[in-house]
């Protein structure tokens, strides 16, 4: 299962959230589980709070309960989560920002790390540098040679296929006027792809 990030915080809280509002029953622990310390040390205190006011003002019908400020913990729970949700999304362009970072210095330790065992080992400079951006392609970061490769897995490459193979079929039952329109729209789309090739696109 993939490690959870800070991204994805603000869509977990706030499916949480309508759990609560909806009225579905929540375990404590899954509960506390995506608040922060501080925040669940926030919705402890507003519920000991509470716990304390229903002490002190006694309250006979639910109207008195609401003039009193009573709020049962499930309210609490959900007052929690919004603050929860509102900080999250506040603080997703800084985790953006963490996670960039994170991302490029493990793509300069993994480059300069094979750069220096290529060289250790007794391998050219320029094999070297090549060695470190096909180990960045393993690891699924960009290339510092620029050079853009793409990873095809298996269940990528049978969706390619079963796509060839809807165009065939598609193609084999077109009219000769649809097929002439094809072919006319392929050779154009050949002619700019060469066109931008002469001009360095």
């Amino acid at each position: 299962m993939p490690k959870l990030d800070g991204t994805h915080l603000p869509g977990r809280l706030a499916e949480r959230l309508a759990d609560l509002k909806a009225g579905k029953e929540v375990a404590a622990r899954d509960i506390k589980s995506l608040l922060t310390d501080e925040q669940i040390a926030a919705m402890e205190a507003a519920w000991a709070e509470q716990q304390a006011l229903r002490k002190v003002k006694r309250a006979r019908t639910k109207e008195e309960e609401k003039e009193l400020g009573w709020k049962t913990k499930r309210e609490i729970h959900i007052e929690a989560y919004e603050r929860a949700v509102k900080e999250a999304n506040d603080g997703v362009l800084d985790e953006l920002e963490r996670l960039q970072l994170e991302a490029t210095k493990r793509q300069i330790r993994i480059y300069m790390e094979t750069i220096r065992e290529a060289l250790k080992a007794g391998k050219d400079k320029n094999v070297a540098v090549k060695l470190a951006n096909n180990a960045l392609t393993r690891a699924g970061l960009n290339r510092m040679d620029g050079q853009k490769v793409w990873h095809q897995n298996r269940r990528d490459r049978e969706i390619w296929e079963m796509e060839q193979q809807i165009q065939q079929k598609a193609r084999s039952e077109m009219t000769p006027d649809e097929l002439e329109q094809i072919e006319i729209w392929e050779e154009h789309e050949k002619a700019l792809k060469e066109r931008r090739k002469k001009q360095g696109w």
